[in-house]
């Protein structure tokens, strides 16, 4: 069955859907240094406000303008929902076990498919994956298959992530993994990442579907691929080869050759490891000449939502064929194509990548859909 893309809403400290893209495409970054919490020093951080943002807020809002833009209206009664995140209500518990006033359900793991699923008033099934910073392409698998197997032929689906919270920051910290003034993706200079807010939801039908109601057709999900290292806690797997396993099931599932991907957006978190193993990864399975980029330069890193981010604006670049640039990138540190700015290109079929804590791999495959 093909399952398409007829909707999506995206908030990044660049802005909604519309205004972060054009930044993008202008070079621009969000990332900018700021000490939400006066108990931890500043960091170059990706705010979405001028404090850290609320999930069930921010999911509510995402949600309805992923309704908009598809053209619905609630309710949704039959509809499926799969929101993800990596970090659930973690800054609502935070601020419960500091004693303040505050409904202990909004912690929850999995409050924003919860909420979710209230909103647009459906007794379909409902999902809440968290896998580290894939959970977006979990989530938008998972959405997949609940109309590729017939259970739904509509499904909302998404990540959004909230990280920017005293346990993270420190966490994160202690790791020294921490950037000091940005990220960098692919850069020789590259310090580490940038934790970054926001997410992006996404209406998913079936083809019969949204044709039926004539509905706009974003991208068609070609197909994904999932797997785990289980080698480290947080460091990849040295020699990649699980994820390359993930890649190929990704390209065999949608149908697809490594030549026929026009785009890689990268994972590109601006760490040591990770650009180094991902630049490997690319190098062995597409060469040198396919164009890469990360958007996390100007957007931060958004953990589990990454990913959703990526799908967002793989869709952009496929229906306007234009290429984002890797924001932040000086001096490149691989032997890649990397797009430094952006340009005008052919894109008919890209893939977007996740790697995350505890080897958690993810690959999606996107393509116009004719």
């Amino acid at each position: 069955m093909t399952v398409v893309i007829t909707g999506m809403s995206l908030s990044t400290c660049l802005g909604n859907l519309s205004t972060s893209w054009s930044r993008l495409l202008a070079h621009q970054s969000g990332i900018a240094m700021a000490q939400p919490f006066v108990q931890l020093p500043p960091y170059p951080l990706g705010l979405i406000g001028s404090k850290p943002a609320n999930l069930v807020e921010l999911t509510q809002k995402l949600v309805t303008e992923a309704i908009a833009s598809a053209g619905l209206t609630v309710p949704l009664s039959d509809c499926g929902v799969v929101i993800g995140s990596s970090r659930g209500g973690q800054a609502q518990w935070e601020a419960y076990l500091e004693g303040k006033n505050l409904d202990w359900w909004s912690g929850l793991p999995q409050i924003a498919s919860v909420i979710t699923a209230a909103q647009i008033k459906t007794t379909g099934p409902v999902l809440a994956p968290m896998a580290a910073c894939s959970t977006g392409i979990w989530a938008m698998a998972q959405g997949y298959e609940l109309i590729a197997q017939g259970y739904c032929s509509q499904v909302i689906a998404g990540a959004i992530e909230t990280p920017i919270t005293m346990m993270t920051l420190v966490g994160f910290a202690q790791m020294s993994a921490l950037a000091t003034t940005g990220c960098y993706p692919f850069s020789a200079a590259r310090e580490g990442l940038v934790l970054g807010e926001g997410g992006a939801v996404f209406i998913l039908e079936s083809a019969a579907s949204a044709r039926s109601r004539g509905a706009k057709i974003y991208g068609q999900i070609r197909g994904y691929g999932l797997n785990c290292d289980a080698h480290h806690v947080s460091a990849p797997e040295p020699t990649g080869i699980k994820a390359i396993s993930c890649i190929k099931q990704c390209l065999q599932k949608s149908n697809l050759s490594p030549q026929d991907i026009d785009y890689i957006h990268a994972h590109g978190t601006g760490t040591r490891l990770n650009d180094a193993r991902e630049a490997q990864i690319i190098q062995s399975l597409f060469g040198k000449k396919i164009a890469v980029s990360s958007t996390k330069g100007a957007t931060g890193h958004t953990l589990g939502a990454s990913a959703t981010l990526g799908i967002a604006f793989s869709l952009l670049a496929m229906q306007q064929q234009r290429l984002p640039p890797c924001v932040g990138l000086q001096q490149p540190d691989f032997d890649l194509n990397l797009v430094t700015r952006t340009k005008q290109g052919q894109v008919n079929n890209v893939l977007c990548l996740s790697f995350g804590f505890g080897g958690q791999n993810g690959a999606i495959a996107l393509s116009l859909c004719n």
